[in-house]
């Protein structure tokens, strides 16, 4: 904040009683504050919560006559951000906001300072029209020049471009040359900022940089979905991979064989670590850049999603001293981040908490953490042996890849260690059967495996959106998937929601429920941004426990989990959803219904609430009406099939005796 002139605050201060903000007995103590605080008035009234920065500035551009822009929901056009480069913005505080009879129109933050709008109308060579806007409305307008990527991308390439043919013309190109063009001040080392930039901006968490016939794709996944960025000259590849090889510290020359790396770049006042995958394809090299930005990220258990049943049990399970929690989930679903939230809770100068990871994602003091490196022998296996004699309380490995890591997390959990680890499988049920897989015994699994948890992540909705009321396949949809879970009666509808862990829940007899949608602008074109958790969590009991021992499938033990009062990652989302926190469009994306769903009789309804009283009527009338019927030709095929099969395998088993007795001939 500028310095103003005594009368300027003063028309200021009696602007800020004059809006009723503070009263003239609060703005006289507030300036006693200040004086004791050695600071300025104006930036206490901030401080403090009693007025923005966006009034605040409104208040000094009236005082001091200078015109008003409000950028919190502008949106400029990207040929108008190309008529003031980004890095003269930035170092000026200032943005463009169109042209003006032959005067450039810009946005600044110390516009009542003539000598820098002197200056910067000599560094762009044009004269201006200045208008005064906050700090934050400047920085909002800095991350749209990520949207014009294409054209800062193509401008520097253009000169890339021109300098390849000069010394193609001039046949001087050597190996020295060819590493120099790829040095932090060429263009292809600003192409890729520039990608960079756009993806951290933009809150993506991968890169991909995709080699295709004829040219070069750039995608990048924001907010769970993929979309085409930009695409580039088939000629930029080899230089723009060797760049990333370079920074990577890979080897550029070798092209063959997949080469995983990683590097750290600082996008504005963050630093982002970045984690590089390389692959051979067929027309050339793919790379795939994970983006790791640690600032913003929650790791409350209760901001990333977990609700009621799941939050209880979870706690429960970090109550234990000894035994194995598991998250399942694809890649990029939230599972590492899952782990740093159950070591936020349990995180204690009494116990010694040891994690291996690969890479290390988040850097929490008070914890022991060792990055994997396979190139000097440091796996998970490898390691885990030695944190084992480290004197731990609790462990966590980063991910369970092969059955030896398996093997030695479940003897870390029977020598009474907490172990915390993260496996790729579709749901939490799956598991189970993944470790059998991996070859653990199954009593071991049984008398280790405490909690189990399966989730993936779903876009919010901006808040701020409207609500409507559910059509008829909507409704239908929310009965099918959670009918059994609300409440049947206003008097059920309080013990469910603190069962269920979410306010206002709907009746399961309502004829519609409301829905919302988010609010939508520049930043979020069809209301949705950031990403949340839908999660499925049940702790390992007697009953599933004779399941592994019997070596069940994975659609049993869900169904065991479910009728113990396991709320699937469907429902939760669907409850979300009821909430006003996402969509049914983005449950339904990441979380489809399953065939051989939970009996209504199986499911563990709250103290007082008995299943029948929750069977809606269409439900009773449907069971009522509808007979069970047997289609015959479908009999008569599936028995004409089995039969087909049955010959098949009489056929391969002949064909391996004939192979058994060559062999035993020869």
């Amino acid at each position: 904040m500028s310095i103003l002139a005594s009368e300027t605050q003063k028309v200021v201060e009696n602007a800020v009683v004059e809006e009723g903000l503070v009263s003239p007995e609060e703005l006289k103590s507030l300036r006693q504050l200040a004086k004791n605080k050695s600071r300025s008035l104006l930036s206490l009234l901030v401080a403090e919560n009693l007025v923005t920065n966006e009034q605040l500035t409104k208040m000094i551009a009236h005082a001091t006559k200078l015109p008003y822009v409000n950028l919190s929901e502008a949106k400029i056009d990207p040929k108008i951000l190309s008529l003031l480069p980004q890095d003269v913005a930035e170092r000026y505080m200032a943005v463009p906001l169109g042209e003006m009879k032959n005067r450039l129109v810009v946005a600044m933050l110390d516009a009542d300072n003539v000598q820098a709008v002197d200056f910067l109308s000599n560094k762009i060579g044009r004269p201006l029209k200045v208008y005064s806007a906050s700090e934050e409305g400047i920085r909002r307008i800095f991350k749209q020049y990520g949207s014009s990527i294409n054209q800062d991308v193509a401008s520097v390439l253009d000169t890339h471009i021109a300098d390849q043919k000069a010394a193609d013309q001039a046949q001087e190109t050597s190996d020295g040359k060819k590493i120099q063009s790829i040095s932090h001040d060429s263009p292809i080392s600003k192409a890729l900022s520039a990608i960079l930039e756009y993806a951290a901006n933009n809150g993506a968490s991968d890169i991909h940089v995709e080699a295709l016939e004829k040219m070069l794709r750039i995608r990048a996944r924001i907010d769970g979905v993929l979309r085409e960025v930009m695409q580039l000259p088939k000629s930029i590849e080899a230089p723009l991979i060797s760049r990333i090889k370079i920074l990577s510290n890979l080897k550029i020359d070798e092209h063959r064989i997949p080469q995983d790396g990683q590097f750290t770049v600082r996008v504005g006042e963050k630093a982002i670590d970045l984690r590089i995958a390389i692959s051979p394809v067929i027309w050339g090299e793919q790379v795939v850049i994970r983006l790791l930005d640690k600032s913003g990220t929650t790791l409350k258990l209760e901001d990333m999603g977990y609700h009621g049943r799941a939050l209880r049990t979870i706690r429960g399970g970090l109550e234990q001293s000894n035994g194995m929690i598991l998250t399942s989930g694809p890649t990029g679903s939230g599972k590492s981040t899952s782990l740093y939230a159950l070591l936020q809770e349990i995180i204690s100068d009494e116990i010694n908490i040891v994690t291996l990871e690969d890479p290390v994602e988040y850097k929490m003091s008070g914890i022991n953490q060792i990055q994997v490196n396979s190139d000097v022998g440091l796996t998970f296996a490898s390691g885990l042996r030695s944190i084992l004699r480290q004197d731990p309380n609790v462990v966590m490995v980063g991910e369970i890849r092969d059955g030896e890591t398996a093997g030695l997390a479940v003897q870390a959990a029977l020598t009474g260690h907490l172990v915390f680890s993260t496996l790729h499988t579709n749901s939490a049920a799956g598991i189970l059967p993944r470790l059998l897989d991996m070859g653990i015994e199954p009593f071991l699994i049984a008398s280790t495996v405490k909690t189990v948890i399966g989730q993936r992540l779903v876009r919010r909705l901006v808040s701020g959106g409207e609500s409507y009321q559910s059509n008829s396949t909507e409704t239908q949809s929310i009965k099918d998937a959670i009918g059994h879970l609300l409440p049947k009666s206003k008097e059920e509808a309080k013990r469910v929601a603190n069962d269920l862990g979410y306010d206002n829940l709907p009746l399961s007899t309502d004829s519609a429920y409301t829905l919302y949608k988010g609010k939508i602008s520049s930043e979020a074109p069809n209301g949705l941004k950031g990403r949340m958790g839908l999660y499925e969590v049940f702790e390992i009991d007697e009953d599933i426990q004779e399941l592994i021992l019997k070596r069940s499938t994975s659609s049993e033990i869900q169904h065991a989990a479910q009728k113990q009062g396991m709320v699937s990652m469907r429902e939760d989302g669907y409850l979300k959803a009821l909430a006003g926190l996402t969509t049914l469009a983005e449950v339904n994306r990441v979380a489809a219904a399953e065939i051989g769903d939970v009996l209504e009789e199986d499911v563990v309804v709250p103290d007082g609430i008995t299943p029948g009283s929750m069977e809606t009527p269409q439900a009773a009338e449907s069971t009522q009406s509808e007979k069970p019927t047997v289609d015959v030709k479908a009999v008569e095929n599936a028995a004409r099939d089995k039969k087909s099969v049955e010959a098949d395998q009489e056929k391969i088993q002949s064909e391996i005796s004939k192979v058994a007795t060559v062999e035993g001939t020869v």
